[in-house]
């Protein structure tokens, strides 16, 4: 077993509550600068900026996880990660097909930054990212873990779309083995994985939540399905 420093909830500047320079670049360099092994970058309802945000972390020697934070029809704020980019595409144009359209409005909620391969600005995301989608609670975990990845409440310690203020207590059904809490303190017998939920670079967690996995920090892909099987395993 390798212990690996992380942070599995980082947003970038596609996040309208987050700030223009959190770039891709910019996160995956301050999360290096931290000590971090390991990093998810989890924007609200898209995966927009995940490729440019595993490129970049190829660069800086660490591992990125393709991520987003999902908004569900509860109003619930949820964690779903994945192996490939390529399964995180294909969450992402699931997630497409259930976003409720209203017109963002940069003045209010802040702009969302799509970045290219530069690591530059090359558009917005017109639609407001924050909001509710249509997946139930259920329906999302079901699908993210039939595509391969891993699906838990996000800041279960925050009322704000948080699960416990929401619902009140976990559901029996879906089950979740893992839960995020901003502080790390336990919770009940669930695996407790603290991040973050940067939104600024000096957010961004300084040494990182230790998890041991069956691999090395050699092997990127290997970890990220030991992660996966980890966090689902509880």
């Amino acid at each position: 077993m390798t212990r690996f420093a992380c942070d599995l909830h980082i947003h970038s500047c596609l996040s309208p509550c987050a700030d223009d320079d959190m770039t891709p670049y910019t996160v995956a360099g301050i999360a290096k600068l931290n000590g971090l092994d390991m990093a998810a970058l989890c924007d609200h309802n898209s995966c927009a900026n995940v490729k440019v945000f595993l490129d970049a972390c190829r660069h800086y020697g660490i591992i990125g996880v393709p991520g987003m934070e999902l908004t569900t029809a509860e109003d619930i704020h949820a964690i779903c990660l994945f192996p490939t980019l390529e399964q995180a595409k294909i969450w992402d144009e699931t997630v497409e097909r259930h976003r409720v359209l209203i017109r963002n409005r940069a003045e209010i909620y802040g702009r969302q930054v799509l970045i290219g391969a530069d690591d530059e600005p090359c558009g917005e995301e017109e639609h407001l990212l924050v909001n509710a989608t249509t997946l139930s609670l259920s329906e999302a975990a079901k699908l993210v873990r039939r595509l391969g990845g891993a699906f838990y409440p996000a800041h279960i310690d925050r009322e704000a779309n948080g699960i416990l203020a929401i619902l009140g207590a976990l559901p029996e059904e879906p089950n979740f083995p893992t839960v995020e809490r901003r502080d790390g303190a336990a919770y009940a017998d669930r695996r407790v994985v603290k991040a973050s939920d940067a939104h600024r670079p000096w957010e961004i967690l300084e040494d990182g939540c230790p998890i041991e996995l069956a691999a090395d920090k050699d092997d990127a892909q290997g970890a990220r399905d030991a992660l996966i099987q980890l966090l689902e395993e509880g």
